[in-house]
């Protein structure tokens, strides 16, 4: 039996040292130079595998997706029918992106690209703040990671809410479900969170008439967006359209529709958006293949995989 990495836009010889240091009995191979008899490979993580790859191993029982999400495996338009695949679901991920959406939730509450500027220029200006318990957050998508930032933010004294599409029950959360609660939970919301998987549904969601139907009644008076879900979810040129008309404030950005984001892009030079190079969760390789060689073992002993995705979903 043997495991192999597709992960043609990744460091391979990291994640093969990082999983032969966790799993040292694990026959560990690399896509495309150490495929060895393809016949033997079993289990496969993968981020954006090309075409024919995983459809190419004849005995592939499992599919890993190396990131939170699984839109990078589903791309694949030979991608194999019928094995399942598996996303990671691990507590190191999900405190990292937690980290990340109250970093800037804070970044924007406690005005801190305002402070920076007024430092570059030398200008002391106490200008009044407000308190947490001022501002509505709204987040789209109540997984594991929607679940954990809202409850870290109800925890700092802000009115949280979050949008999924079954109902869920948060203590202290605002909790809105479904196309026919959406427009409601806008109109809350100061500052809105996608953490939304990548579906068909999902795609363009932040456009601008969902800005439109943000909150005004914040101290911002217009409402400020962060993406850390996935960059087809925003329509880029609706973002600048409504920063420059007023309709937003400022938006941090994490994920894009093209990445790296071209140079040429104006969401780079643009004040009112802060733009970080998708790393809100970033994989650390040890703990990843931990996580997976658990499952690899789980499956060995004909115990049920943990975190299947339902392919017709997306998630």
């Amino acid at each position: 039996m043997a495991f192999l990495f597709v992960t043609p836009t990744w460091p391979t010889a990291l994640w093969k040292a990082a999983m032969n240091k966790v799993a040292p009995k694990l026959d560990v191979r690399i896509w495309p130079d150490g495929l060895g008899r393809v016949e033997d490979i079993e289990y496969t993580a993968a981020w954006l595998p090309p075409a024919n790859v995983l459809k190419g191993l004849p005995n592939l029982k499992v599919i890993f997706s190396l990131g939170a999400g699984v839109d990078a495996i589903l791309k694949d338009p030979t991608l194999p029918a019928g094995i399942p695949i598996v996303r990671v679901n691990d507590d190191d991920l999900t405190k990292r992106m937690t980290e990340y959406i109250v970093l800037h939730v804070l970044l924007h509450h406690r005005q801190q690209r305002r402070i920076d500027a007024n430092q570059k220029q030398k200008i002391w200006d106490s200008f009044p703040t407000h308190a947490a318990s001022a501002l509505s957050v709204g987040i789209m998508g109540l997984g594991v990671m929607g679940q954990d930032s809202a409850l870290r933010l109800r925890d700092l004294g802000f009115r949280v809410a979050g949008w999924s599409r079954s109902r869920k029950a948060i203590p202290g959360v605002d909790c809105f479900a479904g196309p026919s609660e959406f427009d409601a939970f806008l109109g809350r919301s100061d500052i809105l969170i996608s953490l939304l998987p990548a579906t068909a549904e999902t795609d363009g969601i932040i456009n601008r008439g969902t800005i439109q139907k943000l909150s005004r009644k914040g101290p911002f008076v217009a409402p400020i967006i962060i993406n850390a879900g996935r960059g087809r979810q925003q329509v880029a040129s609706d973002i600048l359209e409504c920063l420059d008309s007023g309709e937003l404030y400022a938006a941090t950005l994490d994920v894009f529709a093209v990445e790296p984001l071209p140079a040429d892009d104006p969401l780079w030079s643009h004040p009112r958006v802060t733009i970080t190079p998708h790393i809100a969760a970033d994989s650390d390789p040890e703990v990843i293949c931990a996580y997976v060689a658990a499952q690899i073992e789980r499956h060995q002993n004909g115990l049920p995989l943990i975190n299947l995705v339902d392919v017709k979903r997306g998630y």
